[in-house]
């Protein structure tokens, strides 16, 4: 017989669910077998298969000591890369600096060496992160941005963050602000882009349009543009929506696509430009501004992180670009 007692990390699950994730050697056959015969209880009693477990509640299970048997455990992070530029970092989450070329999360053609899989090595080695202890919950990213553009992303290293986070984001209780080169000029200095969003799937492309259709989208971007200097433009974003390409594709649609992106803009307009093939978008900035309660959280209301050295900010300013 073994008994586990559930923490923090994995209160909330089914009972059945969290039996396969902890003792994957049983089969389900004799797992629903053994709850139904009370082989496997919880708190000294028999449970229903649906229970959602609670923390400190104590699962007893009364079967095969081979069931309990584990192999020595390889974890794939362990082959990401050692190199993560941390913004910011306490006992709830990590803030970090995303390069371009990264992956957020693994794919079909890159599973091992991404951010999320970089996280998990430093938390793993720092001792933060406890596989063989936590039956279900790793660290997770809360947001994402694209394998070509750099900055901040924030993983929480606990379940009751993830479920914060992840809410504050929805409520837009998280401001996300960006830097951005674009060719040319816009008509206003400053702005609110409002359209509707169509994916297609086939290209990995979106298209922006002023009307709504049945699979669109609408979307919400917020401009400030910070400098213009020989034919590019210097812009601060800021995402009221957060939709697939939806900075790139919004200042395409305006005539302004940023420098660097053949997705978007052309080749024929980056030549003129030193035929960059980087785009030049960042998401340099984090502020957190909840409206509502955030438990765990609440020590970052009205907390502000940046990262100050914006690869183009200063060849912009210097006329380098």
């Amino acid at each position: 017989m073994k008994e586990f007692t559930i923490n923090k990390n994995d209160s909330g699950q089914r009972l059945d669910k969290y039996i396969t994730k902890s003792v994957p050697l049983l089969p389900k056959s004799l797992m629903y077998k053994y709850i139904r015969s009370k082989r496997i209880k919880v708190n000294g009693k028999r449970s229903d298969i649906s229970y959602k477990l609670n923390e400190n509640d104590v699962v007893s299970m009364y079967i095969n000591d081979e069931f309990f048997e584990k192999a020595k455990p390889k974890y794939d992070f362990l082959s990401a890369g050692k190199n993560l530029n941390i913004v910011y970092e306490d006992e709830n989450i990590i803030l970090v600096d995303k390069p371009t070329g990264i992956l957020s999360h693994p794919d079909e053609d890159n599973y091992t060496d991404t951010a999320i899989t970089r996280i998990k090595r430093y938390l793993y080695e720092k001792g933060d992160y406890k596989p063989d202890e936590e039956a279900s919950f790793a660290p997770a990213l809360v947001n994402r941005i694209d394998r070509n553009t750099s900055g901040i992303i924030i993983a929480a290293k606990n379940s009751e963050s993830l479920r914060i986070l992840n809410e504050k984001l929805k409520n837009r209780e998280l401001h996300k602000l960006y830097l951005c080169v674009v060719i040319g000029r816009l008509k206003s200095a400053s702005g609110l882009v409002e359209g509707y969003l169509e994916k297609n799937e086939k290209q990995n492309k979106v298209y922006i349009s002023d009307k709504a259709t049945d699979k669109s989208k609408h979307i919400s971007t917020k401009y400030n543009v910070l400098g213009y200097k020989n034919g590019l433009s210097l812009l601060e974003v800021e995402l009221l929506t957060g939709r697939t390409h939806q900075i790139r594709a919004t200042f395409s649609h305006l005539g302004t696509p940023l420098l660097g992106d053949g997705k978007y803009g052309t080749n024929a307009q980056n030549k003129q430009f030193g035929g960059y093939k980087k785009q030049f978008l960042y998401s340099y900035k984090l502020a957190f501004d909840f409206k509502t309660d955030a438990g765990i959280l609440n020590y970052l209301n009205g907390k502000e992180f940046e990262v100050k050295d914006v690869w183009f900010k200063d060849a912009f300013f210097n006329g380098t670009i």
